[in-house]
Order: C-alpha cells, then structure tokens, then sequence
C-alpha cells in the first residue's frame, strides 16, 4: 500500500513524495468499552481497510462477556457490526471482565482480563469565552473533577452536542410541482420545518492525568472550543460531556493510539508500528488485532447556553448558506426543459415569495437553497427529551 500526500507552503510548491507503508494489513478492529452505567453495553467490531474504502463491519459474531471468569452475559448484533448485550448490566466494583469473539469463521479471541477502577464523579462543565491559542475569540467548554483518595489518576472524556437551527428565510408556503408543463404552484406548509436540531458526537481522543500534579484535581481543562463564527452557537447549544475514569493499561493504550493516529506520527523518523491492545487471537498468536477492551467508571453533566449569553446585542454567526435569492424561469428559452419544477422536484429549493413584475430573464417566484427555508436538511424537525429552554 502506498501513501501519497502533497504539500504546499506558502506560494512555493514541494514536490509530492511517497512513504512505502507496505502490504494492506488486514487485521479485526475492536472497540469496547464497558462502563458502571446501568444498560445494555456496547461492543463494535469491524475490519482494517485501506484509504478510499468504505469501513468493513464485521457481522454474524459470537460476543460475551465473562464476569469473575465464571458468569456469561451474551451480546446480541443490534445493527451490522454492533453487538450490545441481551440484558442491562452494570461493571461492578471488584469484579472482573474478559471479553471473548468468536467470528463468523471461526476465529476466536479473547482479551485480558480487566477491572472497574475507582469512579471519580465530573464534578462540573462550564462554557467560557475565550481568547484561543490561535487567537480566535469563541467559546470554550471546561471540566473539573477532584478524587480525594488520589487512586485514579487518568481521565477520557467525549461528548455529544445538540444544537438549535433556525432557518433564516422559513414562511407558511412551500412549492409543488404540478408536473404539467412544467407548473408550479404555492401550497400552505403541512410539515414544521423552521426550528429544528442537529446532534455530533466528539471523534477526538481527549486525554488528560493527574499524575504530576500535587492533588488528584482536574481543573479547567478544555474538551471542546468553537470559534464565535460557527453556526452551531447561534441559538441554543447544549452538551454533555462524559468523563471515562480509566486504568493505567487503558490509559497508556489510549495515549498511544491517540500519539499514533495524529497527523504528525505519519511524517516521523520513528514510526510507532502496530498498536498493541488487549485483546488477542487464540489460535494464533501472530495475528494482528486492533483495540482495546476496557471497563471504565463513567460520570456524566449537561450544559446549555445561548449565543446571547456571551455575545449579548451582537450579529449571529453566518448560516451554513449565504441564502442568496434566486427567480428562476419556468421555462428555458425555446422551451426546452423545465427549470423551477425541475429544482423543485430535486428538493433543491425553498419558496420565498412571489416575484412581482419579473423581468424577462426571470420566474415568478423567488426561492432561496433549501436549507435556508427548510431546517430538515440539517437536522430533525423533533424536540429532543432532554431539551429545555
């Protein structure tokens, strides 16, 4: 397998030069983590593959997981590639955990066995406006936690964001295409599609310890900065956070991967070679396996804020689209396809008003791209249960 990858300084141009990663290797991908949250715990697997490729999940599995080397709890495939468990179960404290596969195959792995660390709960999240590193003014999202006993010391935290769309030029009509050389017509709305929600889950590794520090107390320690530019802040924001509580063999593995997967490692003089987990192939003990099984304790908090709230009186944050205004014709000139209903049928626009007086060159109406009438397009028209305002 070859890398190509190309470089530009400033107005110079460097010449593209290749790295020789050697052969494709072809190796199971596993991602479990089990946690002290009561539910039905989640395990994916899946395939390497190669740049270009669409990701390989692996299906048709045998997964369990085994408690205190005696007590089975089977997963069941929930959709390609995801195995969650038949019954809700949470880590307990003492107890430990090895996870075995057996894929469609036949192959069979297991993983060593692990143990919940001592929970540390995330003791606050809070938005701040800040000035960045880089010199950009947005909005940062800070944790703090402290454990008393100093008994574990390294923390991964994610996140999921839900955020508040308003489509800037939303009205009561829509258009329909009549399908009849090529008619249009404008019909009252029968579907909410002004304010809607959207959702992103963190695919960064965010890492920190308290290894070196005096006290087991992480403080002020940014997971997530939006430049004051980014729409998503535009209204309403939320975010909850998750802070993973994890062993020293997790957090060593994680460190690792993230050092590993980070622009910087491919262009190193010592590459970092195959990752090794905890997780290994019974037959034969040079297969490759990616992943790590883990059992962390987790604590979750939910924030909310408004652009208001750290930018009071000041203009919103560009749409994701100009929504620049558009009359397009009914017709061609000389007749020879339709346009307006075409765009229409495509979903392609939204109504924005009647066109009076049009000169030639345009339709009767004005319309906008879709999103700028249409929240849909960006997330879902469905308040989600934990909102609030």
């Amino acid at each position: 397998m070859v890398l190509v990858f190309t470089a530009a300084l400033a107005s110079s141009c460097v010449e593209p030069f290749e790295v020789d990663s050697g052969e494709f290797l072809s190796a199971l991908v596993i991602d479990a983590t089990i946690t002290d949250e009561m539910g039905r715990q989640a395990i994916y697997l899946s395939n390497t593959y190669g740049f270009e490729e669409e990701p390989e999940t692996v299906s048709g599995a045998s997964v369990k997981v085994i408690e205190n080397e005696t007590n089975e709890i089977l997963f069941v495939e929930t959709n390609p590639g995801e195995y969650r468990s038949q019954q809700e179960f949470a880590a307990q404290p003492g107890s430990s955990y090895a996870l075995k596969i057996t894929t469609g195959d036949g192959s069979a792995y297991s993983s060593q066995s692990a143990s919940l660390p001592q929970a540390v709960a995330l003791d606050s999240v809070y938005a701040d406006r800040i000035t960045s590193d880089l010199g950009e003014d947005g909005i940062a999202i800070f944790v703090d936690s402290f454990d008393a006993t100093g008994n574990s010391q390294n923390f991964r935290y994610e996140f999921q964001e839900t955020y508040k769309i308003i489509a800037p030029e939303w009205n009561d009509f829509d258009l329909l295409s009549t399908g009849i050389e090529c008619g249009v017509d404008v019909i009252p709305k029968i579907v909410q599609n002004r304010i809607c929600f959207a959702s992103d889950r963190s695919t960064d590794i965010i890492l920190t310890n308290t290894t070196n520090l005096n006290e087991n107390r992480v403080q002020r320690f940014m997971v997530r900065f939006m430049d004051r530019n980014n729409y998503i802040i535009s209204h309403r924001y939320s975010i909850e956070v998750t802070q993973y509580t994890q062993s020293n063999d997790a957090a060593s593995y994680f460190s690792s991967l993230d050092q590993f997967s980070s622009t910087e490692s491919i262009f190193s003089e010592s590459q970092p070679g195959f990752l090794v987990g905890n997780v290994f192939s019974e037959e034969n003990q040079d297969e490759k396996v990616l992943g790590y099984f883990e059992v962390s304790a987790v604590s979750k908090k939910r924030i909310f804020f408004n652009y208001d709230d750290f930018y009071p009186g000041e203009d919103l944050p560009d749409y994701v689209n100009p929504c620049m205004e558009i009359a397009p014709k009914l017709i061609s000139q000389g007749g020879a396809r339709c346009i307006l209903s075409a765009m229409v049928e495509a979903n392609q626009v939204s109504y924005l008003n009647i066109n009076d007086d049009p000169p030639f060159e345009e339709g009767p109406y004005l319309v906008v791209p879709r999103e700028c009438g249409d929240c849909t397009v960006l997330g879902s028209n469905q308040t989600p249960e934990f909102w609030t305002e």
